[in-house]
């Protein structure tokens, strides 16, 4: 297969699958620079091309053919937002709406359920979270066990 100019075999697969599997701890930039490296993949002036490369990496992920290992952060237009882990329950759940009821609403206002909203819309939501703009309302619905359900927010109008 070819992807962002480069054949890629079977092996070549295989190789970065365990390059990922020997190196946990690397990130995907350090991963993309060390198969640039390896190949001798750079531009005409000598340069990586390190962003061909992670871009050729994801491709291979959304095919199913590598596991990358997390992003460290998530870009928003030209800012970088660092997403914090923030723990939470991440069982399925699969039942009724009435055995998860009583349901409980609460609005954001503590430190602490900020930072558990942003990181729910950052880790689930498609567009990812890049903060609010204007004035708004979050709200977090929680069930009976206190496993957040889902994130509410109404900003102002434009």
């Amino acid at each position: 297969m070819k992807i962002q100019g480069r054949n890629l075999a079977q092996e070549n697969i295989e190789w970065i699958s365990g390059l990922i599997a020997d190196h946990p701890d690397w990130h995907r930039s350090r991963l993309s620079q060390e198969i640039c490296i390896a190949w001798n993949w750079v531009n005409a002036n000598g340069q990586l091309k390190d962003m061909a490369c992670r871009t050729m990496l994801l491709k291979l992920e959304r095919m199913g053919q590598i596991t990358l290992p997390p992003p460290r952060s998530v870009g928003v237009g030209n800012a970088v937002r660092h997403l914090r882990s923030v723990p939470h329950s991440t069982y399925d759940i699969v039942c009724t709406l009435r055995e998860l009821t009583p349901l409980r609403i609460e609005a954001v206002r503590e430190k602490a359920m900020s930072r558990l909203f942003k990181h729910l819309l950052a880790e689930y939501h498609y567009l990812g979270f890049s903060g609010t703009v204007g004035e708004n309302m979050k709200y977090l619905v929680f069930d009976r066990q206190q496993r957040p359900l889902a994130c509410l927010l109404f900003g102002s109008a434009a």
